[in-house]
């Protein structure tokens, strides 16, 4: 074998080894897994969050195992993560109301009153944040044993949110009977393709 088709077989197999470890949306890296907490979590799927026809963040949710639904997501053990990095400038108090709104919607009315508090703090944290900006992220973790761990720019803001009907009532922002975008929801549990 030449010198030359050597390089190119090798560069090649570097592409397809890159490709099976990352997933890119809207130029966001994706990894196919990572760790939080001490668990291997992989990548369930992810796409774009749309507002009209405006891009303003890629999402990526990442659990234990693959499932592709709100139920299996919900009750898979261990920690769990769910990314947003963002395409477009965003007020973050604007961002804090379409979250409760997407809280409110998805969450029957009992669960919500158990985590109001919860709800309320949150609200602070982003209006805190005054401004996200394009390649600044969001990480929404859960981890057993401490609760919803949220992390603004890589900063882990305040004490972790106790209870587990609020990472639930998180997720169904994206996962719920009427998701912030249907076309996300489907690409986080895997079942299109990422745009």
């Amino acid at each position: 074998m030449t010198r030359t088709l050597k390089a190119l077989l090798v560069c090649m197999l570097g592409l397809l080894a890159w490709q099976v470890h990352a997933r890119e949306v809207e130029g966001v890296r994706y990894e196919e897994s990572l760790e939080v907490a001490g668990s291997k979590l992989q990548l369930n799927g992810a796409g774009t969050r749309y507002k009209a026809v405006f891009k303003v963040y890629t999402a990526g949710l990442y659990i234990g195992k693959k499932s592709g639904t709100l139920t299996e997501v919900l009750v898979a053990p261990g920690p769990k993560r769910l990314t947003l990095t963002f395409v477009r400038d965003i007020a973050s108090e604007e961002l804090g109301r379409l979250f409760i709104r997407g809280i409110k919607t998805n969450t029957p009315n009992e669960e919500y009153t158990r985590i109001v508090g919860s709800v309320m703090r949150m609200s602070q944290v982003f209006y805190d944040a005054r401004k996200m900006k394009v390649g600044e992220v969001i990480n929404m973790d859960w981890v057993p044993g401490k609760g919803t761990m949220i992390t603004i720019r890589g900063v882990p803001i305040g004490e972790p949110f106790p209870e587990p009907e609020f990472y639930g009532a998180l997720l169904r922002i994206w996962l719920g009977q009427d998701p912030a975008d249907w076309q996300l929801k489907d690409a986080l549990l895997g079942q299109t393709a990422s745009r």
